[in-house]
């Protein structure tokens, strides 16, 4: 018999998938269907940083922002150096209007990683 996951039913395999289909539906434009799923990933994996920066950018896509912010800054306290985490915490302050924090984490994205999109978004010269 598989292992479970606490009382569900999930084996560890089960979780995997559920990942993999957040990640198409996501791909797909559904964001909240993304969420549903990886809200149980987290559940039973609270460490999975993975599924927490693919659930923050669900978060961002359904412009549910505050949520979307709390888990890019814990990728962020998991990750530092994570410059895609960065970028996406700084557009989602940037839509929530504080470009203080915004211009902040756009330069650290960018200083960790000297994507054309990331550099762009530092204005460094400005």
């Amino acid at each position: 018999m598989p292992e479970t996951s606490g009382s569900t039913g999930r084996t560890p395999e089960t979780h995997v998938i559920d990942f993999r289909a957040a990640e198409q539906l996501l791909a797909a434009r559904d964001p909240r269907g993304a969420v549903k799923l990886l809200d149980g990933v987290i559940a039973t994996h609270p460490e999975n940083t993975a599924a927490r920066l693919l659930r923050a950018r669900a978060f961002f896509a359904a412009a549910q922002l505050r949520p979307a912010e709390l888990e890019f800054q814990i990728v962020l306290e998991r990750e530092p150096d994570n410059a895609f985490a960065h970028f996406a915490l700084a557009r989602t302050y940037e839509r929530e209007g504080r470009p203080g924090p915004a211009r902040r984490h756009f330069r650290l994205a960018a200083a960790l990683d000297p994507n054309p999109e990331f550099v762009k978004a530092a204005r460094f010269d400005s």
